[in-house]
């Protein structure tokens, strides 16, 4: 997965939406204590960020060694490269030691893991009991009625990849063992919202940056063909208001914790 963005890796860091305040809230009222996060996916930090601010130490770890570089540096963040498949042994080298991580967060990337392998290694870091797993995502942002339209007929092509089809769900028939958080009364999905301000320049570099747009490209179709490109221009500002807009981006999460 990491492959498809390494060509615009300065893009995406710039495009992507950042997480709004209230997820990291409510994502670390769940865990006891605020020692140690692992942000697995991390890509250019937009989530180690927000978690530098509540944890003492956030581990940040990414297969593509240049959507690290693209990464905001702060000093209580380390970011780390990582093989797309670590061992037990590797992980305790690149990441942490067993049961001693507070949260794993996994921010629009868990659709594109070996999540078996995966769930065993994040059961394997996190702190027993209480240690907490959040993964979310956000689904086709919203800007208006023409251009919302037009985005669904961009991501319905061939070329999208089925894994997608767990962001379509928002994460509701994805595998999660894990137990609910007693505060939180069940694993999700929860519902929360960020919102970007973006003028139309920044709206298309947004969808270049996708991975059905990548994927199409290195099958050698350009989705976003001259009349494409045009049709959300017109849609863009067909409603009469300035070039800059509101785009919202609906969040999911789902939260669990482990047990003994």
């Amino acid at each position: 997965m990491a492959n498809l963005f390494i060509n615009q890796a300065k893009q995406y860091a710039e495009s992507r939406p950042c997480y709004p305040d209230q997820l990291f809230q409510f994502i670390s009222s769940m865990t006891p204590s605020h020692d140690l996060a692992w942000d697995v996916g991390t890509g250019s930090g937009q989530a180690a960020r927000s978690l530098a601010k509540i944890y003492k130490n956030v581990v940040a770890t990414d297969t593509s060694p240049t959507q690290l570089e693209n990464a905001t540096k702060l000093p209580n963040i380390r970011y780390q490269h990582t093989p797309p498949i670590m061992s037990m042994a590797e992980l305790e080298e690149k990441v942490a030691a067993e049961s001693s991580v507070d949260l794993v967060t996994v921010a629009q990337a868990l659709h594109w893991f070996d999540l078996p392998k995966f769930y065993e290694q994040v059961k394997w870091v996190l702190r027993k009991p209480n240690g907490v797993f959040a993964a979310w995502l956000y689904t086709l942002p919203e800007v208006n009625n023409a251009v919302d339209d037009l985005i669904r007929r961009f991501y319905n092509n061939p070329h999208r990849d089925p894994r997608r089809l767990l962001v379509d769900d928002k994460y509701s028939s994805v595998d999660f063992p894990f137990e609910a958080v007693e505060r939180a009364g069940s694993t999700g999905p929860f519902e929360f919202v960020t919102e970007r301000v973006m003028e139309y320049d920044e709206y298309m570099t947004y969808l270049t940056t996708t991975s059905v747009y990548q994927k199409a490209k290195d099958n050698g179709t350009e989705l976003l063909t001259a009349d494409m490109v045009e049709d959300f221009r017109r849609a863009w500002n067909g409603d009469g208001g300035s070039g800059q807009k509101v785009v919202k981006f609906p969040i999911y999460l789902k939260i669990g914790r482990v047990g003994k």
